[in-house]
């Protein structure tokens, strides 16, 4: 078949067919996705058994919750973002801090604390290397914002997260964090560990196939939000990880690897009324103002709640 063969078939099913007014936008989509398909069938000569198979293949993935992450996997999530920044440089929007991929793990409802908050809920201290990361959000004008809230959440020393890793306290590494009158916020954590797809999920067993690995580098997640402003969705990767730049979901870039200061000094320890050294992240935000030229940036997705 040619395409103009197949574009014609696919119009038929898809728009011909209807008997009641269509949903244009989903009408559109649904033309171009089956028609897309259809000539990848062709050209690439996709058999029967292959075509089941894929079909099977995103059944399971559906049913294990993986579709989340074989999205980053697969460079969507990335590409999302590409269209996005493209989208706010269109509108005149420039700096600020980079957008990065959400991710499938975010859970809603944490507890919110004021200016200051401790993540860990202690049951990995010993294990762990204690970390501090504080900084301050800035608007557009380069002026704090009293008040941003900082949604944060990271993963354990399994690389696992707490709701998804149901052995974890409820909340544990997640908090809501209002910036005080300057717009300063800080947290008290543990130093995340990178995490690897599922070895024996839908999304390792495709990427095998692909010849590549599922692993991320240790990472910290953000929303942060203000009134007036447009809601930042980023991460900050931990420097020095062996998969900094070599991240299966493709969410590494310049300008959210911080560096990090190993603190030994006795009368900082002290201060912090610890026993043993730490580590001290400092990054500040920066956010842009609203912007009726640019595509909101508040995505509307289901996501985890407790």
């Amino acid at each position: 078949m040619t395409h103009a063969d197949i574009d014609q078939l696919v119009h038929s099913w898809i728009v011909a067919s209807a008997i009641r007014p269509a949903n244009p936008r989903v009408q559109q989509i649904v033309v171009r996705l089956v028609g897309d398909l259809c000539k990848a069938i062709e050209d690439l000569d996709i058999t029967p058994n292959e075509f089941w198979k894929g079909l099977e293949y995103f059944s399971a993935a559906g049913a294990n919750n993986e579709l989340g992450l074989l999205t980053p996997g697969l460079g969507l999530e990335r590409f999302m973002d590409i269209r996005a920044d493209q989208a706010d440089a269109k509108a005149g929007l420039e700096g600020g801090t980079p957008r990065t991929i959400e991710g499938p793990l975010y859970v809603a409802g944490a507890p919110v604390c004021q200016g200051c908050a401790r993540l860990d809920d202690g049951t990995e201290s010993e294990r762990a290397e204690v970390l501090f990361m504080q900084g301050t959000v800035y608007g557009e004008n380069g002026q704090p914002v009293p008040g941003a809230q900082v949604e944060v959440w990271h993963a354990n020393l399994l690389g696992n997260y707490s709701h998804f890793d149901q052995s974890q306290s409820p909340f544990n590494l997640r908090r809501t964090i209002i910036a005080d009158d300057q717009g300063r916020y800080q947290f008290r954590t543990i130093m995340p560990k990178g995490y690897g797809c599922p070895p024996g999920g839908s999304t390792q067993q495709l990427l095998d196939l692909l010849g590549r690995h599922g692993q991320r580098p240790a990472h910290i997640h953000f929303f942060v939000s203000a009134d007036g402003h447009r809601k930042l969705t980023t991460q900050i990767n931990i420097d020095g990880d062996e998969y900094l730049w070599d991240d299966f979901a493709f969410a590494s870039r310049e300008g959210l690897v911080p560096p990090v200061v190993r603190v030994e000094d006795p009368a900082a320890i002290a201060a912090k009324d610890l026993k043993q050294p730490f580590a001290s992240i400092d990054f500040d935000f920066r956010l842009h103002a609203d912007s009726a030229a640019a595509p909101a940036t508040d995505v509307e997705r289901a996501r985890a709640a407790a």
